[in-house]
């Protein structure tokens, strides 16, 4: 296992599964990729000869790196509130590439990733591990330095929390998107009506701005309110082109060829029950327009 051609080639058979761990706990692609490439320096510098499951030594090894690297994250905030929205990973309508879905494998929508974020560093990982990897809490409970009890418990109030704040969505791509573009049209046409009908009661709408705006976060819950302030930003809706938002039908908002913002629709029984949306320049140049839409 020590032959350097030998052990690229085993960690690059391990890749996709450590980038898809590092993305759902930091919630950035290049974050996650970041902890990837730690990984692969950290195994270059140690003896393998006695590791029987390399596969489990790496998930151990790239867990640890994200957990120091959110327990930094808290640390240099400044303010204990700031919240960002995570980082998308945005599609052609059509389908994600091979290496977007293994990124993407079981699904980890927007939605999930905001509540993610809003949980301890170790309540994450034990939540990530256990509940979206199968990972024995046994194991987990290594990296926490936590007994397999505690630890049990860590995923257990984490997934209290996601359970109530981030539905699983419905499964048809295809009836999620019928649902994206009626939502599209009422706001575009001023019907009010119709945008309450496709919001659940308790929608809730999430945006991020950027934190160079006064309220860069905002947070607004119920399909009343949701729906007026859809129809305050009707003008937009004509600059909507349809795109996947991990996974699912979202929204890219394109004017003049730039992208103005993101935006990603959790659908359950064909409802709209929550709205994530990303509008802070700062986060939307690295978009290519023309390969995600087909358009400029």
């Amino acid at each position: 296992m020590n032959d350097d051609e030998s052990l690229t080639g085993l960690f690059e058979a391990q890749r996709g599964q450590l980038r898809a761990v590092a993305y759902r706990m930091l919630g950035s692609v290049s974050e996650a990729d970041d902890a990837v490439q730690e990984t692969w320096l950290r195994l270059n510098r140690t003896d393998t000869a006695d590791v029987r499951n390399l596969g489990g030594w790496l998930t151990t090894v790239v867990s640890r790196i994200c957990l120091n690297m959110l327990r930094s994250r808290e640390h240099r905030r400044e303010d204990p509130l700031e919240e960002r929205m995570p980082e998308p990973v945005v599609s052609p309508a059509g389908g994600a590439d091979p290496e977007q879905e293994a990124l993407l494998a079981d699904s980890v929508g927007l939605a999930l990733l905001v509540v993610l974020q809003q949980l301890e560093p170790t309540e994450r990982l034990a939540f990530v591990l256990h509940d979206l990897f199968a990972v024995p809490f046994e194991e987990i409970a290594r990296i926490v330095d936590r007994t397999p009890a505690a630890t049990r418990q860590l995923a257990s109030r984490a997934r209290r929390r996601v359970s109530g704040a981030a539905p699983s969505p419905d499964p048809d791509v295809s009836r999620q998107r019928e649902v994206v573009d009626a939502f599209m049209a009422a706001a575009r046409d001023g019907d009010f009506d119709t945008l309450v009908s496709l919001l659940h009661p308790d929608i809730v709408l999430r945006t991020d701005v950027g934190p160079s705006a006064a309220r860069g976060w905002n947070e607004l819950r119920g399909a009343l309110t949701v729906a007026k302030q859809a129809l305050m930003f009707r003008r937009m809706a004509p600059f909507a082109r349809p795109v996947l938002v991990n996974g699912t039908a979202g929204a890219l908002m394109v004017l003049d060829g730039r992208t103005t913002a993101v935006g990603a629709f959790t659908i359950v029984d064909g409802k709209i029950v929550t709205l994530d949306i990303l509008g802070d320049p700062a986060r939307l140049g690295g978009f290519d327009v023309a390969a995600l839409t087909g358009r400029s």
